[in-house]
């Protein structure tokens, strides 16, 4: 692999924004699914280097935007019991529920610790036999794999005070519904390299085909962001609709299989609702039947909780790439980083984030 900074020279990247130039003919919209690709576009200012013909949009790839407000309100009802020590990773902490956050609820005396893996959170079990410990579980197909070590390890170690609060989310089912969408402007996608690491992309390839939109597998430095729009781009103007690796270095086709084995010996593929935009199906992960012993909700009996998000909030047509954040009227005033209306405002991967921090001005 090379150094990051190569990635970044001035030079490289001035050269594939002239080379994007040169082949961009027609109008264009691309939509990266990535929070952290939404990022590296803002901070650097990628989308400057573009012709104007091409719109870039902003996707639901941000795991803590899109989990539902039910599973924060959730988390939130979990970690305010004084028998529960509740353990998630730092960029959950603030996000808003419908009252509060999981910091409002710390604040007021619940004993919440951010960890940095599932697995210090299994450690912290094994040295708290009388607190019951639960994990926050979320994201994508990338913290799959270490979220079902977890409950693994804990099945095989008879750890029986730990389970995981799982609202897991898979990247596929999500382009679909964009993609199947009356309001749908998106032509192409650039896929989250890390994503694709864990599953790889052939289940990307019938997509592209059905929806005839080219999906190319991108990195995050800003010359892997504008190669992945050279090559969607050149799909377009070439009428090709294929799925393409531009993150050879890191992403094979078939992906990790070991992570993939882990994965399906924990979770079973389910429905799953999204933040913002509803029940996708087939979109997520559950525990499997012989990991029941460890579903937070089944322990604490959560079903019953339902939260709707707030109305002044247009988080959702964020996510799906409608809209932009500046085009909300709270942008900056009712929905600030220190007074976020809604995840994609507070998240260090979300879009409202990103721009309130970068384009604000």
């Amino acid at each position: 692999m090379k150094f990051v900074d190569e990635y970044r020279n001035k030079e490289s990247v001035q050269k594939i924004a002239q080379a994007i130039k040169e082949i961009t003919k027609h109008p264009w919209t691309i939509m990266e699914i990535c929070g952290g690709q939404t990022h590296s576009i803002i901070r650097f200012g990628l989308d400057e280097l573009l012709p104007k013909e091409i719109t870039l949009v902003h996707g639901p790839g941000c795991p803590v935007c899109v989990t539902p407000l039910e599973s924060i309100d959730r988390a939130i009802a979990i970690a305010a019991r004084e028998d529960v020590i509740f353990c998630s990773f730092g960029d959950m902490i603030r996000v808003p529920g419908s009252q509060k956050d999981l910091l409002g609820v710390k604040a007021e005396g619940a004993d919440i610790r951010i960890v940095y893996s599932p697995m210090d959170a299994l450690e912290i079990a094994k040295k708290n036999p009388s607190k019951k410990v639960v994990f926050f579980a979320i994201g994508f197909e990338t913290t799959a794999p270490g979220n079902a070590m977890a409950a693994y390890m804990a099945k095989k170690q008879g750890i029986d005070n730990f389970s995981l609060l799982v609202s897991h989310v898979l990247v596929p089912p999500a382009i679909e519904t964009i993609l199947s969408s009356k309001q749908n402007k998106v032509q192409g996608f650039l896929a989250a390299g890390h994503v694709c690491t864990i599953m790889g992309y052939e289940e990307y390839e019938p997509i592209a085909k059905k929806y005839k939109t080219p999906i190319v597998v991108t990195g995050f430095e800003p010359f892997d962001i504008l190669q992945g729009v050279h090559m969607c781009i050149k799909q377009l103007e070439e009428n090709r609709y294929e799925v393409e690796n531009s993150y050879a270095r890191c992403v094979h086709r078939e992906g990790n299989n070991k992570a993939m084995e882990i994965i399906k010996e924990v979770f079973e593929v389910s429905s799953r609702k999204w933040r913002g935009i509803g029940i996708i199906p087939q979109s997520g992960l559950i525990l499997r039947k012989d990991y029941f012993q460890f579903d937070a909700e089944r322990i604490f009996d959560l079903e019953n909780i339902k939260t709707c998000e707030p109305e002044e909030c247009i988080s959702a047509l964020v996510l799906q790439g409608i809209k932009n954040p500046h085009e909300c009227a709270a942008f900056g005033k009712q929905c600030r980083p220190d007074h976020p209306l809604g995840a994609p405002m507070v998240s260090s991967e979300g879009a409202c984030n990103a721009y309130y921090r970068y384009k604000r001005r």
